[in-house]
């Protein structure tokens, strides 16, 4: 964000002794103890204390706020780039089969690898933008791009051109996923932050959306089956086309205009300001109060900031103007390789947080993996495991898929009760009781001999993997510094996808209809327990969202 100097020269105070010096408006703020509470999760906002008091300060007054409609619609708006992340992501795997029978690619797993690369670029690319000019560009583009190019490659003349467009769908909405906590986040009242957990609940509803597409086109507007065949399985001799066989095209129509009113409702239902927390490391001291003020009269709340009280608590400086000494979040050129290293950088400024971002890199590297090799690949495996069972029709199989993509709803907000819970050890509690929960039920799945049960297991391992995904997506963003929020975010995603397109090039070396990759899958989420019980947490504050405001 920015080059920060000295108090000012008249104040001999401590920084912590000046900002409390500061909070004369404590009684509508509050207390000073609850002020002291919220400093960055990890503490990383103390290495520069002009920042740290300015920080507490604009949490002191998102609290006096309080709640309010503004918020409320930011969690609507925000959920659908939750949403349409993973309706891509199930959308490509969806029409993938049906896809190849008309185009037949000499490589069956393109569109995995290109929906992949699409969302790893985009979370690269719109994470460190986010940092560098600002969460709201992102915000109000994003999901147009993706509309545009979901719109697309439900007109596809082949297969390259149906990879290329699926890529660049998921250059928008890999973007989304990397914005949407961190601009919720950065708006939110210390009290209830367990609601970007609860945010998670959007990403079922985009995987039931993607299973409701399917189950409505892919029965009645698809070709017999593969017209070539294999060695193993013969042809039906019945050419695929785009008049026997537009139903995994009538499914990104569908879901391309879906995305698009979404895009439209974020321009017209709410003007995105930025946020507070992003200003404020920019030195724009101004505009963070005009924009807390400009809420509070909206929703007739109380709002006691004031510039004078950002100013006492000392000089922001730019990055282009940067004393000997001082702590920058911005290199000299915005646009520069040396700003791209100062975020990385940022990342890793105390041991805590070294410790903190490696353990959260590596949790997102290994559910990278696990998520994919089970749900990507996942109609493979459940027509196998129908036919084993006697058989389900079409109809049946994306009904069946439908009903466990809803059961990935409700866990979410079990999970926001449990991270507020001081019985479930707060998020990391959560996310080790989901991955242990998940590892249970994938072993147990290999256990399945009838429809029923393969129903039944598929939704308690959607239901207890969000309880775990959804935790994880709050919590990166929680104990990021809100300097580098959009670059942390952006590798943690960007990670993610990059061993969804390893876990592409697994499933083609490897046989996806054996029970080999769901014994992976629960050794993986094994793992993802251990490093959710080793995360660190800061000594003066808890684990649970009413008192982990942060500099969030």
């Amino acid at each position: 964000m920015a080059t920060t100097s000295g108090f000012k020269s008249e104040s001999k105070s401590s920084p912590s002794d000046l900002h409390a010096t500061n909070l004369h408006n404590s009684d509508a703020r509050n207390s000073d103890e609850l002020s002291l509470q919220k400093g960055d999760l990890l503490d990383l906002e103390s290495v520069d204390p002009v920042l740290n008091a300015k920080m507490h300060l604009v949490n002191n007054a998102i609290d006096e706020i309080g709640f309010t409609g503004y918020q409320a619609k930011l969690f609507v708006l925000n959920g659908f780039g939750y949403a349409v992340d993973s309706q891509i992501l199930l959308v490509q795997s969806i029409i993938a089969t049906n896809a190849r029978w008309e185009f037949h690619p000499s490589f069956a797993n393109g569109l995995t690898i290109a929906v992949y690369v699409g969302m790893l670029v985009g979370a690269i690319f719109w994470g460190f933008g986010a940092d560098i000019i600002g969460r709201k560009y992102a915000f109000n583009v994003s999901l147009f791009i993706s509309a545009v190019f979901c719109i697309v490659a439900g007109a596809a003349p082949n297969w390259i051109a149906l990879a290329a467009f699926v890529a660049l769908a998921a250059f928008g909405a890999g973007g989304n996923l990397v914005l949407d906590t961190a601009v919720f986040l950065e708006y939110l009242p210390s009290r209830h932050q367990w609601l970007v957990t609860l945010m998670a609940a959007w990403w079922g509803l985009g995987q039931l959306v993607a299973g409701l597409f399917a189950w409505a086109f892919l029965p009645n507007f698809s070709c017999p089956g593969d017209p070539i065949g294999t060695a193993d399985t013969p042809g039906t001799g019945i050419e695929c086309n785009w008049s026997n066989n537009k139903g995994w095209r009538y499914v990104w129509f569908a879901n391309g205009a879906l995305v698009l009113a979404m895009s439209i409702a974020r321009l017209t239902v709410i003007k995105l300001k930025e946020t507070p927390k992003f200003l404020v490391g920019e030195g724009k001291d101004e505009e963070v109060v005009k924009t807390l003020q400009w809420i509070a009269t909206k929703y007739n709340r109380p709002c006691s900031l004031t510039v004078e009280d950002m100013a006492a608590c000392g000089t922001t400086v730019t990055g282009n103007d940067r004393r000997r000494g001082s702590v920058t979040a911005h290199a000299k050129s915005r646009f520069s390789v040396g700003e791209i290293g100062m975020h990385l950088k940022g990342l890793f400024a105390t041991r805590k947080m070294a410790l903190s971002t490696c353990l959260i890199w590596a949790s997102w590297l290994l559910i990278g993996l696990a998520y994919p090799l089970y749900n990507v690949f996942l109609p493979t495996y459940i027509a196998t495991r129908g036919a084993a069972l006697g058989g389900l029709s079409t109809s049946d199989t994306w009904r069946n898929y439908a009903i466990s993509n809803l059961a990935s709803i409700p866990s979410p907000i079990l999970a926001g009760y449990m991270c507020k819970s001081k019985f479930f050890w707060g998020r990391r509690g959560t996310m080790i009781i989901g991955a242990i929960l998940t590892m249970a039920f994938f072993f147990a799945y290999t256990q399945v001999r009838s429809n029923a049960q393969n129903l039944g297991f598929t939704c308690a391992i959607g239901f207890c993997l969000n309880i775990y995904y959804g935790t994880l997506y709050a919590y990166t963003p929680e104990v990021l510094p809100s300097a580098h929020r959009g670059t942390g975010n952006g590798v943690s995603i960007g990670l993610n996808r990059v061993m969804g397109i390893v876990s592409a090039g697994v499933a083609a070396g490897a046989n996806t209809a054996t029970p080999v990759p769901i014994f992976i899958c629960a050794a993986l989420y094994i793992v993802m327990a251990a490093i959710a019980a080793a995360f660190p947490q800061a000594a003066q504050i808890s684990d649970t969202p009413g008192q982990l405001a942060g500099e969030m």
